[in-house]
């Protein structure tokens, strides 16, 4: 029996020394780009779970796409991750970091006010408040900030796209590739959370405050998708959903006991919420197993 504790020991270490090399490093003072390389174990761990929820769900390849980025051991995988989706409120986060750039010098000190209404527009996705200030901002400036940070390129798929007030039809500017009012791909949104979580959105200050924003504890989450199926787990989430018809959307920076990760879903199916609760819960899982 000692035998085989120390087989089972060994292997469970050579296994986490081999996931943690392979791949890219994308940890605080790494990138995420387009030649980061996917972790193998990881993604063939995130692929499994994809497959079993899309066949018990009746997705296919073509409405579901997904990125896992390990902030603590530096591990990526992805699956489409630079198909251009419909964003829906997940766009938000485009006008939450115009509004940052655009006011740099004030973003240390923000009124109760503005604290609170960039909350509503983060946590509880109000379109009110988004619209409220992306028409301060203005369409093109907005675009302009992501554009600056390389969160889209449309020579390389896309990416974060802000082009209409949200609930408002007086303005709308497509997306170059797929027309999109507002539009975002896996690999973007895992830049933008990576690059929140590595203080380098505007400054080591604005992005403290932008998380500070997205965690609002004075505003409830919205029991729905990511959250839903994390429901009861010891682990703090950051997150931006999105929801409309069937493009049901979630992203987050979730943090517990041995685990620290960015998880992006976009789906395009009638049963896209399900599918996000139970990818929340099996990637919890396979991140707080210790192998």
């Amino acid at each position: 029996m000692l035998m085989a504790l120390v087989l089972v020991m060994a292997l469970c270490l050579f296994g986490c020394a081999s996931r943690s090399n392979s791949g890219a490093r994308v940890g605080h003072d790494s990138r995420l780009d387009d030649d980061t390389v996917c972790d193998s174990a990881l993604q063939t761990q995130l692929e499994a779970i994809d497959a079993t929820l899309c066949e018990r769900y009746g997705l296919t390849t073509e409405l579901a796409a997904v990125g896992l980025l390990d902030l603590r051991g530096g591990r990526v995988a992805m699956i489409h991750p630079d198909r251009i989706e419909y964003a829906a409120s997940v766009g938000k986060i485009g006008i939450l970091l115009g509004w940052f750039h655009l006011h740099r010098d004030g973003a240390s000190e923000l009124s109760p006010e503005t604290r609170h209404e960039l909350g509503l527009m983060i946590k509880a996705s109000s379109n009110e408040m988004a619209t409220k200030y992306s028409r301060q901002l203005g369409l093109a400036r907005i675009q302009q900030v992501l554009n600056s940070y390389g969160f889209y390129d449309a020579s390389r798929g896309g990416g974060l796209w802000v082009g209409r007030h949200y609930g408002s039809d007086e303005e709308r500017y497509g997306d170059p590739i797929a027309d999109h009012s507002h539009a975002a791909t896996v690999r973007q949104l895992l830049r933008f959370y990576l690059m929140l979580e590595q203080d380098q959105l505007v400054s080591p200050a604005a992005s403290a405050t932008m998380r500070a924003i997205f965690a609002s504890p004075d505003i409830p989450h919205d029991d729905i998708k990511f959250v839903k199926g994390l429901a009861g787990r010891d682990v703090e989430i950051r997150r931006k959903w999105g929801s409309w018809q069937d493009w049901l959307h979630d992203t987050a920076v979730v943090t517990g006991p041995g685990r620290h990760y960015v998880l992006v879903a976009l789906t395009h199916h009638p049963q896209g919420d399900a599918y996000l609760v139970d990818l929340a819960a099996a990637v919890d899982d396979a991140m707080s197993r210790p192998c």
